[in-house]
């Protein structure tokens, strides 16, 4: 565990994570997320479109639509949030 790292004097400075370090994400990286949160997403918008039209093929159809708009917002957004240094700490 971290906390355990950071409290024991055992370790040497050189352990311990560089948690302090400024970073930004790849645009790989974010690619990466939003297909895989899109494809948690899409399942789910299928399941309750399927329990609301009680048909597969809309629920599908629905998901679809759904699993393109909403993975390019939220990879526009992601590289928004990503270029603001509001809420980040550095050290």
């Amino acid at each position: 565990m971290l906390i355990d790292i950071f409290l024991s004097k055992k370790y040497s400075r050189s352990t311990v994570p560089k948690l302090n370090k400024k970073y930004s994400e790849t645009v790989t990286r974010s690619v990466l997320k939003a297909i895989s949160w899109r494809i948690l997403g899409t399942l789910d918008t299928v399941l309750i479109a399927y329990f609301i039209t009680g048909t597969m093929v809309e629920a599908l159809s629905i998901g679809f639509i759904e699993w393109g708009t909403k993975m390019i917002l939220y990879f526009f957004h992601e590289r928004a949030w990503n270029k603001l240094n509001w809420g980040k700490k550095s050290g």
